[in-house]
């Protein structure tokens, strides 16, 4: 059997870890930017230069600006740039996939692959599948051609629509990362969504600090102090009450520490700071970063949403939403992933799981 074909989209922190690391591991890949200013100094020096846990010049297939050069050949989809731009990638995307193509989110946030699925479910003539992970499988830091990957993490959900294809994307992606498992269905990998606990809250609470320093300190080490872990420690219980409302056996963020990096401590804030893969990582050099304009519309707001429906309160996810709002001067409730716009609206957590199901069931039919 030959090797998958891969390409990645997005050239951010992780699009170029991913596509140099896959390279350095004997893949054949095609990383994608919709800015060919990202694409030059990559350009020009022939390749990426990949350090940290994995060392090595990764030499790409193509790099590309062009969607249909980047995607015709591939095998899998490798989506990395932020949920905040699932939907104009999955239209660009929309005239130039073919039958039997894997796409997966990497991660989807929260419902990203609903998102994405029905934005692709407007090409009736094609079979193609729609996976999402839970988390970001590399920890790492990106720019201009040079990548740091400072973790691996140990394992990363994954679940698909059709949610049958979900072990056979698994198969194929485990030729890569042995690190992949199968989740149930994309209920579970949204509601395992840990960076929308991790990454808008901090930087809130550390806007100032951000401002005056251009983020020179370390995120998760300095920036979640005691007292910002007990946030999000609130914020995490809320999440897990949702997803339990919906059927789904999430993980609290705890005990994600322990699946993705293997440490065990009895509160959130002992477990951060025994984290390996979080030393080194810097805060945000400004706060138009995507762990606000990313994970609040496409990570807080889809829970909240839901919560509301479900009659589950929300309220301390709620103030982090209101309160980035207020910042960006932007309405994230209007904008964000709402359960109007995915189509769960004003249904029961019962018909939520019998409409994942009928997606399951659409798609397996065609």
């Amino acid at each position: 059997m030959r090797l998958p074909i891969f390409s990645v989209i997005g050239a951010g922190n992780g699009g170029q870890a991913m596509a140099a690391h896959l390279s350095l591991m004997g893949f054949i890949v095609n990383l994608y930017n919709r800015s060919r200013e990202k694409l030059v100094p990559i350009l020009n020096n022939g390749g990426i230069h990949l350090e940290g846990v994995v060392d090595g010049f990764a030499k790409l297939n193509m790099v590309t600006d062009d969607m249909e050069d980047a995607i015709k050949d591939a095998d899998i989809i490798m989506v990395t740039v932020p949920a905040s731009g699932h939907s104009d990638i999955a239209y660009e995307m929309l005239p130039h996939l073919r039958n039997d193509q894997i796409i997966v989110l990497n991660p989807g946030r929260t419902f990203g692959a609903i998102e994405f699925y029905n934005i692709v479910k407007i090409r009736d003539d094609i079979n193609v599948v729609v996976a999402e992970t839970d988390t970001f499988i590399y920890a790492c830091r990106s720019n201009n051609g040079v990548s740091k990957i400072f973790r691996i993490k140990d394992v990363v959900s994954l679940a698909s629509i059709p949610a049958w294809k979900a072990d056979y994307v698994v198969d194929l992606l485990r030729l890569a990362y042995s690190q992949i498992v199968p989740a149930e269905n994309v209920l579970e990998t949204s509601l395992n969504n840990i960076g929308s606990i991790f990454h808008p809250a901090p930087t809130l609470l550390n806007s100032a600090r951000i401002e005056t320093t251009e983020g020179d300190f370390q995120y998760y080490l300095e920036g979640i102090s005691p007292s910002v872990a007990k946030i999000l420690e609130r914020m995490d219980r809320e999440r897990i009450a949702v997803a339990h409302a919906l059927g789904v056996n999430a993980v609290t963020a705890l005990d994600w520490l322990k699946d993705a990096y293997g440490v065990i401590a009895d509160n959130l804030y002992d477990a951060i700071q025994k984290t390996d893969a979080y030393r080194g990582l810097l805060a945000p050099k400004n706060l138009d970063c995507r762990y606000i304009f990313e994970d609040v519309p496409m990570g807080l707001v889809p829970i909240s949403s839901i919560g509301k429906q479900l009659g589950i309160p929300t309220y301390t996810i709620d103030s982090i939403i209101h309160l980035a709002s207020c910042m960006h001067e932007v309405n994230y409730w209007k904008i964000g992933r709402t359960a109007g716009k995915l189509g769960l609206e004003g249904k029961s957590a019962a018909e939520i799981k019998v409409m994942i199901e009928g997606l399951k069931e659409e798609i397996t039919v065609a």
